[in-house]
């Protein structure tokens, strides 16, 4: 062709064949496209569907449950691995109170100035309630509800008050699988139930139609059937209760406890009547953000992963931080060192705001003490020692959450920001008493920087509690018992 000339067209036979060879190659495409979808869909659903081993309503076994279920069997044994560890938490096991003495000291006179460690995998759920230094002759059954799916078979065997009522050594022997697939799904269908009475009982008590739960808030109910604040309702009936009739705020627990009266132990400087927050997990995720947004639980703890054409929950229930890519990611478009600088930042500032409640209360444990030492009464302590037993109580419901404040970091600043300003209130008033004492030097704190010493600080104030405490009871058993009746003076 010349410089000239124009392009020959091509003819239409030419044409027609590349149009129907372009033609054939995107039919093939299409065809291989929707085979392979098909081809995941049909193997997804038989993931999710196929039952070849039926399982019993009690099942504790979770083994066989994998038999029909692998992959999450799999990525449930994984809970087993203390291989890693964030910051602030993570499945290592960690000795709470080494790491921060103040623990010690906030808990004079209750079993977790003994022994207070970060919990381990699920997978150690029974291994570490057996072996926990809490455990005495004395623990209730109770302390077994959230630890192992045994727990419904007992309950649904002995009945539930029954079980209740039992110590905590009756059922050694019947209780030894971990938390598992029974704790969570139905064993006929698979779908997520609430297996605890408790948890129904608090949700009926707020009012809730246990009909109407979706299914998204079941994926954080299951979740709360455990990391929630409760405790031992009744002396001898020790009923797992959750203190949610009035909601699930600080507030909310604050009003219940007083009018119910409870109380977990006499703390050994003060003498205040305190109560113990457990894990108020779920509670505080609720005032999040993320529960705000229909974000559940296990979005973030057990987030969707794939294998082939199969979706599933990853069970190696664990930190977001060790799998930033499937659950923060999601939703935030941050690389990951992005997304950990910004959550480390919480969770630094909280600490901060944390420690400085605990160095309050703990110098107001003290000066109360003291006082109380020197003459002062119990008349003249008991509003004081009421306010240490709230600031402590609004303290404790933020720092046994896990997460070190991520769950709802505005939400804990203000319940800690309370907190201090009712212990330094408290403070005040215990030097007005003091003052009227002719008490004018400042209490002197110990040396408590280490566990150890914070233990040894402790024990002379924990043998003298319980010393009263025992000659109380002994005079209490004294008066209860009928007098003695004068013999008759035989006649002579």
């Amino acid at each position: 062709m010349t410089k000239n000339e124009s392009p020959k067209p091509r003819s239409g036979a030419a044409t027609g064949w590349m149009v129907l060879i372009g033609s054939a190659v995107g039919v093939f495409a299409l065809g291989l496209l929707a085979t392979t979808i098909m081809e995941r869909r049909t193997e997804e659903a038989l993931g999710r569907l196929t039952v070849t081993n039926p399982v019993d309503q009690f099942e504790s076994d979770n083994a066989k449950w994998g038999d029909n279920f692998p992959r999450q069997y799999d990525s449930w044994k994984a809970t087993e691995q203390m291989v890693a560890s964030t910051k602030y938490g993570g499945s290592k096991e960690s000795d709470h109170l080494a790491s921060n003495p103040n623990l010690v000291m906030l808990f004079a006179g209750y079993p977790f100035a003994k022994d207070y460690n970060s919990p381990r995998g699920h997978r150690y759920a029974v291994e570490d309630v057996k072996n926990t230094g809490r455990r005495s002759d004395k623990t209730p059954a109770t302390c077994w509800t959230c630890k192992s799916p045994d727990v419904p078979r007992v309950m649904n065997r002995d009945g539930v008050d029954e079980y209740y009522a039992h110590k905590f050594d009756h059922y050694l022997e019947d209780i030894n699988h971990s938390i598992g697939c029974a704790d969570c799904h139905d064993s006929k269908t698979m779908k997520l139930q609430i297996s605890r009475p408790a948890l129904k009982e608090a949700l009926v008590a707020q009012g809730k139609d246990l009909a109407k739960i979706t299914h998204q808030e079941m994926r954080s109910l299951v979740c709360a059937q455990c990391h929630v604040e409760y405790y031992f309702k009744g002396k001898k009936e020790q009923k797992l209760t959750f203190p949610w009739d009035y909601g699930t705020t600080a507030e909310a627990m604050e009003k219940y406890y007083e009018e119910s009266g409870h109380t977990d132990w006499t703390h050994a400087i003060s003498g205040a009547k305190m109560v113990k927050m457990q894990h108020p997990d779920y509670e505080m995720y609720m005032e999040g953000i993320h529960a705000a947004r229909g974000v559940s639980c296990a979005d973030c703890h057990m987030p969707y992963k794939t294998e082939g054409g199969v979706k599933f929950t990853d069970h190696q229930i664990q930190s977001p931080l060790l799998n930033v890519a499937n659950s923060c990611q999601v939703c935030h478009r941050w690389d990951e060192k992005q997304v950990k600088d910004r959550i480390f930042g919480m969770q630094d500032k909280h600490k901060e705001v944390m420690h400085r409640a605990e160095k309050s209360l703990i110098a107001l444990h003290f000066e109360i003490g003291d006082a109380a030492s020197k003459g002062a009464t119990d008349a003249q302590l008991e509003q004081v020692r009421k306010q240490v037993s709230l600031a402590q109580m609004y303290w404790d419901y933020v720092s046994a959450n896990n997460g070190m404040g991520f769950h709802a970091p505005q939400e804990s600043a203000r319940v800690l920001a309370k907190a201090n300003d009712i212990a330094m209130e408290a403070r005040l008033a215990v030097q007005q008493i003091r003052m009227g004492m002719g008490l004018t030097a400042a209490v002197v704190l110990p040396d408590f920087s280490t566990k150890e010493k914070a233990q040894s600080t402790i024990k002379p104030y924990v043998d003298a509690a319980a010393a009263k405490a025992k000659a109380a009871e002994a005079k209490k058993t004294a008066e209860a018992q009928p007098a003695a009746q004068p013999k008759e003076v035989a006649r002579r």
